[in-house]
């Protein structure tokens, strides 16, 4: 098994949604954020990927076809290099909105982690802050503008470097179409997914 569906795209872009469509679509497993909670493993192996050091990428993603959302979408180019024939999905949604949403779910759970009492729940929240948050905005995820120039220029780095017939620029208000036409699969039945916004989110960890 391979991975033949990079995102790179990061998260609060419809990641959850983009996981739960590309799984549909048969690019199963997908691997997302909630993965690495499931494999407590790969926590360092994450930590040595980001900080350059060569990973084995294939025991790393086995069981998958397919990834998104962090922390994969950082390395979205080591992915696409040791993946040659994966194709790259950069989902994408409004800066402002995107902003908004980050800075009420993901990014206060992962500070709250921090003091976490219970051990497990502490590191993987260390972890957040210094594999994402902390290098990937340094450290000033207050500073709306600075935030979202990061995000933009992510965006358009992987706009510019991946060749156009590689890359699908999508946002999930997009739907089925251009998804399967980009991946040569049928439309399914069923409506595009819509899940986690912010309210489910919050009311999930409330």
């Amino acid at each position: 098994m391979t991975i033949n569906v990079v995102g790179a795209g990061f998260g609060r872009t419809g990641t959850l949604s983009l996981k739960m469509a590309l799984e549909q679509l048969g690019f199963e497993k997908c691997y997302h954020m909630m993965e690495v909670g499931n494999h407590p493993d790969h926590l360092q192996l994450w930590t040595d990927a980001h900080k350059g050091v060569s990973i084995d990428w294939n025991y790393l993603f086995d069981g998958y076809q397919s990834s998104v959302d962090w922390p994969s979408c950082n390395l979205w180019r080591e992915q696409a290099a040791h993946f040659p024939d994966a194709k790259i999905l950069l989902s994408l949604r409004d800066p402002d909105s995107w902003y908004d949403s980050v800075m009420n779910t993901i990014y206060p759970s992962s500070s709250a982690l921090v003091d976490s009492e219970d051990d497990n729940l502490r590191t993987f929240g260390n972890w957040a802050m210094d594999t994402i948050w902390k290098p990937i905005f340094d450290n000033k995820m207050e500073d709306r503008a600075h935030v979202i120039d990061v995000f933009n220029r992510h965006n358009q780095s992987v706009i510019d470097e991946v060749p156009a017939d590689r890359l699908l620029v999508f946002e999930a208000k997009n739907g089925w179409k251009p998804l399967c036409d980009f991946l040569e699969v049928p439309i399914p039945e069923t409506d595009y997914p819509r899940v986690n916004t912010t309210e489910e989110f919050q009311n999930r960890h409330r």
